[in-house]
């Protein structure tokens, strides 16, 4: 095993906030794609799966009457409702992800990541941020797919999302894809290799030793 390792050890819940057009999705994904151990965790959704997606992988789809129950049950760590549709992770998905010490990345608003600090205090928290207003605005134009009156809302709840940075552990802003990548492969190494997340191989080690 590498000493700079990303096996052994706990999981990790890495839980990403970004407002929209910022990039934070494909971000994630590159990550991973160089972390085979590294996934994303796969939510609950009322919506209807899209082409190509497949049900347990990339989500678990469900009614919006079942989605409601399990809300009501309180089955959800957060959840909420984004374009008409229920978005949530469930306790029991991130409970299984701690028993097998699976590393996670959590794409959340700030008020899920808020539910999710409260029950995982461990988990490492990261906010992606533009590298300015102005750009962000552009890339919510360059989207080309809603009015002007719906760019001026999505832009506004941008703005007042970025507010949360301020409790968030770690900071990425994504002046380029590669930086941003490298800032947060970095943040996921450093904390893979926190000794207190490594707890167990140093025992083990010592004892080793003896």
């Amino acid at each position: 095993m590498s000493r700079f390792s990303t096996t052994g050890g706990e999981g990790l819940f890495l839980v990403v906030s970004a407002p929209s057009g910022t990039g934070k999705t494909t971000i994630c994904r590159e990550v991973m794609k160089m972390y085979p151990g590294l996934r994303f965790s796969t939510s609950y959704t009322s919506r209807p799966p899209r082409p190509g997606e497949v049900n347990g992988r990339d989500y678990f789809f469900v009614s919006r009457e079942e989605f409601e129950a399990m809300a009501c049950r309180g089955e959800f760590v957060e959840w909420a409702e984004n374009y008409g549709q229920l978005y949530g992770t469930a306790v029991s998905v991130l409970d299984a992800y701690v028993e097998d010490k699976r590393d996670v990345i959590l794409d959340v608003d700030p008020r899920g990541a808020k539910a999710i600090k409260a029950r995982y205090p461990d988990a490492v928290f990261v906010f992606i941020l533009p590298p300015s207003l102005d750009e962000l605005k552009n890339r919510l134009k360059n989207r080309g797919h809603e009015d002007e009156e719906a760019l001026k809302r999505r832009f506004g709840n941008a703005v007042a999302e970025m507010g949360e940075v301020v409790w968030y552990d770690y900071v990425v802003f994504n002046d380029t894809l590669p930086e941003a990548v490298d800032l947060l492969r970095a943040i996921y190494l450093a904390e893979k290799n926190r000794r207190s997340r490594r707890k167990a191989d140093i025992e083990k080690l010592i004892i080793d030793r003896r």
